[in-house]
């Protein structure tokens, strides 16, 4: 169990307890004579409660809430189960204070005085405080679950009767319902929501109404019955449609769901995500300047994905994603500029790649300018990218690739700690690269000192 943190400006000895929903706040002894923390349930003879529940399993479905200081362990710092009082007045939890002497200390763990009297005490008052504060706070989330639970279904009857902007509103309400309450997910799936809310989604779906449907999907498990009926070009159209013109959040959102839909796709399935408009609408996506990291990091996420299909890869260039992909890399952070390079060592594996990249006269400077300066794998899939074009057109290839500052790139990278592999290619490309320079010129190109020439 995480540790609790203690209530702000409550301490030890007259401590003031919040009894949590606006109540009055109480000093301890008030908290006490008065029942539970100013009302509610009642102490019953001997501090029990009608339809006790075991403290243990309160403290658990309520460990993340903020707990009074004087109900904490000094010891664990996590709520007492059984407190007990040392003959120094201070207060622990049973267990804790039974392990502390069993290391052999005799003193008090939170004073460090010598104890005179080695007896712990039961304290009562203190065990009924805790229990029926637990307990106050455990019906008022059980009421709030249910309350939630209730909205929930509310909001799915209410989908099954509406239109126009009364739809819009149930759905936004819905949405904010499943993002704020994971508990009623499971709720509006054993109710029908997955299948009412997919057949929202059509070609005559309205922005308006589509968005909100799809920021309720992505907070779902979606089941593969439902997977197959989102899956069609209609509703992929649609979604393509409103991750162009949304909102921020939306374009995430549209995003997430076809990156949800496609994870888990057949070939026969991924012929639909090779649409021109998806693609199209992808690269828009990632090369806006205006979105933020995080839009662009879904959208290159995304086509990650779908390029990872060969079916696919012809269509993605045929939209000319290799020159425009070129020409994002040197705007785009470390974690954006790995995945880009991953896309295009991709591309270079068929032949329309390879000569896509060949003819974008920044292929090469770009792409040696990210040789060891982002990751071992981003390394590995740029030196990939220059033999593929290497191939094509060596003395082409060999007097750009050293003019853009290869030579001293290659020997980092045979010099580095990187991967046996990753040295041999460098060297190899090294020495092919060479052939069309002497080598006092080659030298030259490497900056290296005279002293090492």
């Amino acid at each position: 169990m995480p540790l609790y943190q203690p209530s702000n400006g409550r301490k030890n000895g007259g401590a003031k307890l919040d009894a949590g929903g606006g109540a009055e706040v109480l000093d301890l002894e008030t908290a006490v004579k008065g029942g539970v923390l100013g009302g509610g349930e009642a102490i019953i003879g001997g501090g029990c409660i009608a339809d006790k529940l075991d403290l243990k399993v309160l403290i658990e479905e309520l460990e993340s809430i903020d707990v009074p200081s004087v109900f904490i362990c000094p010891i664990s710092l996590e709520p007492m189960q059984e407190a007990v009082t040392l003959c120094t007045g201070q207060t622990y939890d049973r267990s804790n204070i039974l392990k502390w002497f069993s290391l052999g200390h005799n003193t008090c763990p939170t004073t460090m005085q010598e104890l005179w009297d080695d007896s712990v005490t039961p304290n009562k008052t203190l065990n009924q405080l805790i229990y029926s504060w637990f307990y106050q706070k455990y019906l008022a989330m059980k009421k709030k679950f249910e309350d939630v639970q209730g909205r929930a279904l509310e909001l799915l009857d209410t989908l099954k009767k509406v239109k126009g902007q009364a739809r819009v509103q149930a759905l936004k309400d819905l949405r904010q319902v499943v993002s704020a309450h994971a508990s009623t997910r499971k709720t509006v799936t054993e109710n029908g929501g997955l299948s009412l809310i997919s057949s929202l989604l059509g070609p005559f779906t309205s922005h308006a109404v589509g968005s909100e449907a799809i920021g309720i999907l992505v907070n779902l498990d979606l089941s593969s019955e439902l997977r197959a009926n989102l899956i069609n070009p209609a509703k992929i159209s649609l979604t393509v449609d409103i991750m162009n013109e949304g909102t921020i959040q939306t374009k995430l959102n549209c995003a997430k769901l076809i990156g949800m839909l496609l994870m888990e796709g057949n070939d026969s399935e991924t012929e639909i995500f090779s649409s021109l408009s998806l693609l199209v609408g992808l690269l828009r996506l990632v090369r806006d300047k205006r979105h933020p990291t995080a839009v662009v990091f879904a959208g290159l996420i995304l086509l990650k994905t779908i390029c990872s299909q060969e079916s696919v890869r012809s269509s993605i260039l045929r939209i000319r994603a290799v020159p425009q992909l070129i020409e994002l890399l040197p705007c785009l952070n470390n974690e954006c500029s790995e995945i880009v390079l991953y896309i295009l060592e991709v591309l270079s594996t068929i032949p329309e790649g390879r000569l896509a990249l060949k003819e974008c006269p920044n292929s090469i400077p770009n792409v040696v300018k990210l040789l060891m300066r982002v990751s071992e794998n981003s390394t590995q899939f740029a030196l990939t990218i220059l033999w593929a074009i290497y191939k094509l057109a060596p003395e082409e290839c060999a007097s750009q690739a050293v003019e853009a500052g290869l030579a001293p790139k290659l020997l980092l990278v045979i010099q580095s700690g990187c991967n046996p592999v990753l040295k041999q290619m460098s060297a190899e490309l090294l020495k092919l690269c060479s052939v069309n320079y002497s080598t006092s010129i080659l030298i030259s190109k490497c900056m290296l000192t005279t002293t090492i020439q």
